[in-house]
């Protein structure tokens, strides 16, 4: 499954450009990517691990602004169509999953 975290956080004042700054930096220590500003994706193993996640992310939220956590499945994730400019980008394929004996 993926994640994609979504947020709009305020940046008047010092203290929250700190926050959202902080914000940022727990998303990426916590293995997600940058996919556009304000939009963060990270692969997650199962449904387990996305509830785990949210959780995490919940508890990072700044006091103020807005934060949403949306859920794709790997079957809704492949069919994402990307544009560099006008240029359409190849499919993206999921991230191989490890079999351990």
């Amino acid at each position: 499954m993926w994640m994609i975290v979504l947020f709009d956080l305020p940046v008047l004042t010092r203290k929250e450009r700190k926050a959202a700054n902080g914000f940022r930096h727990f998303l990426l220590d916590q293995g997600f990517e940058m996919s556009q500003f304000s939009v963060y994706m990270r692969h997650c193993v199962g449904k387990e691990q996305v509830e785990a996640m949210i959780r995490r992310v919940g508890k990072a939220v700044p006091p103020t602004g807005r934060v949403h956590v949306l859920t794709l499945t790997d079957k809704q994730y492949e069919t994402t169509v990307c544009f560099d400019g006008r240029a359409r980008q190849p499919q993206r394929k999921n991230p191989e999953q490890y079999v351990l004996f």
